[in-house]
């Protein structure tokens, strides 16, 4: 019914017709969005372990906060994935679906589970997307560890 009403309306007035291919301005896509939610997951996992049985609220919110930054991982990866890798890309990297798939089932698992190892494999998975990207771009990358807890290896891109 919205529809048809503002086609009624488009019909009698004429809109401009415009259209756009990306959900954010093009160019402005990075990884480090979906790095420092794995990042988290990990610190989350950590904290949960090292939780005593009598804390219960923090539990709770630390959970919560684990399945919110995996579900990040998650949304991230999607939105680069689909808004930015086509056929050049693909080409460059065939196997990027698979990769990205496999994100998608780690940040599951991270939502699953309490468990460290499941994080860094949902870590590495990132870095590696990361890597795929940067390298995309003729950017070239660098692995350091991460200035703040869990002090994991980051891809990052080479600025200078």
């Amino acid at each position: 019914m919205l529809h048809q009403l503002l086609t009624k309306l488009d019909n009698h007035v004429g809109f401009e017709k415009v259209s756009a291919h990306c959900d954010i301005p093009c160019k402005i896509y990075d990884p480090i969005s979906a790095q420092l939610a794995a990042l988290s997951v990990i610190r989350f996992t950590d904290l949960i372990n090292e939780l005593s049985a009598d804390n219960g609220a923090q539990l709770v919110r630390l959970v919560r906060e684990k399945e919110i930054h995996a579900e990040k991982v998650k949304q991230e990866v999607r939105v680069i994935w689909g808004d930015y890798f086509k056929a050049p890309q693909i080409e460059q990297y065939p196997d990027v679906h698979d990769l990205v798939h496999n994100i998608m089932m780690a940040g599951s698992a991270c939502k699953q589970h309490v468990d460290r190892d499941k994080s860094l494999q949902l870590l590495a998975l990132v870095n590696q997307f990361a890597g795929y990207f940067w390298h995309s771009k003729g950017v070239q990358t660098v692995q350091a560890t991460c200035p703040y807890p869990p002090a994991e290896q980051v891809v990052y891109p080479k600025l200078y």
